[in-house]
């Protein structure tokens, strides 16, 4: 009952966090420069037919009232019409959503299968040469801006090698994981890094504490040494680490897509504020901090899962 208990102070905390997040949505998209019935129209439209498109969005009212109006929409579950496309905003978003989510989840299976091996071999040959390549090779993709490193792999792994499309989603799951295994490698090489350089600061602290000490006096084998007492003890802090950069995965996900042409909500909101979609841009932006705070809520619980020393209360 304790999770239970948990969840629910929890989700009561989430709900003034949210109200600042609609707050400070509405705030920011109406401070975009531009007026989107201008933009909608064209240069060529008379000042009539902005003011009627102004009057029909509700642009002319005062942002008291706009507001009122974001509001009470979304109590009902209700983020609006998108002006582009001419059709419920949930309904777009849940449509491009799948690509987002499995684009970060192949990103997330691709870090974690980078980071336990290279940190472990980095931890355990502290101070030779694997543990220099391992932080050498982890530096030098930190340092790679993701849109650059994407146009390479795109060039060198679709262009002159065809092993990979250039651009797509695929159509079944086999199909989907093809596509996108550059955007996810591009997105793993700026993750794993930073999990790489925690995960290896913690199997070394653990390497030299008393109880792992005291198991290799007693003879346990290496191997279920590194399972047993450091591994799992080393992935709290990784765990933590990665949790919190998964919204900002989510975030990064915007310029990948854009270069490898997913139809995600990264590339959805980027095409959204170029055309002054309100409704669109404050529904992704909701929909983006909701997927965080889940995110952020899902890591606490894994945590004390993992540490039975952490309490739900």
């Amino acid at each position: 009952m304790d999770i239970l208990r948990f969840l629910r102070k929890r989700l009561l905390h989430m709900v003034p966090v949210l109200a600042g997040i609609v707050v400070a949505v509405f705030i920011a998209v109406r401070l975009i420069p531009g007026d989107p019935a201008r933009i909608m129209l064209g240069v060529r439209a008379s000042d009539e037919k902005v003011a009627e498109l102004r009057q029909l969005m509700g642009l002319d009212q005062p942002l008291w009232w706009q507001f009122g109006r974001f509001a009470g929409q979304l109590l009902t579950g209700n983020l609006g019409t998108s002006t582009v496309f001419r059709r419920d905003v949930l309904a777009v978003i849940l449509e491009r959503l799948p690509a987002t989510v499995s684009l970060v989840a192949f990103a997330v299976v691709l870090s974690v299968l980078l980071c336990v091996p290279l940190a472990t071999l980095a931890a355990v040959r502290q101070g030779r040469f694997p543990d220099f390549a391992v932080r050498g090779v982890s530096t030098l993709a930190l340092a790679m801006p993701s849109f650059w490193l994407g146009l390479n792999l795109l060039i060198l792994f679709a262009v002159t090698v065809p092993l990979f499309p250039v651009a797509g989603y695929g159509k079944d799951p086999i199909d989907r994981l093809w596509h996108l295994f550059l955007p996810a490698v591009t997105i793993a090489f700026s993750l794993a890094p930073m999990l790489i350089r925690t995960l290896r600061s913690s199997i070394i602290d653990l390497l030299n504490a008393p109880h792992v000490e005291f198991a290799r006096t007693k003879g346990l084998a290496p191997a279920k040494l590194l399972r047993r007492h450091v591994l799992r003890n080393g992935l709290l802090a990784t765990i933590t680490i990665l949790g919190v950069n998964i919204g900002w995965l989510m975030g990064g996900s915007v310029v990948v897509e854009t270069v490898f042409t997913l139809p995600g909500i990264g590339s959805l909101i980027v095409s959204s504020i170029f055309a002054r979609d309100y409704p669109m841009i404050q529904g992704i932006t909701l929909v983006f901090a909701v997927l965080v705070i889940v995110v952020n809520l899902l890591t606490d619980i894994v945590y004390a899962l993992l540490d039975p020393r952490v309490s739900y209360e």
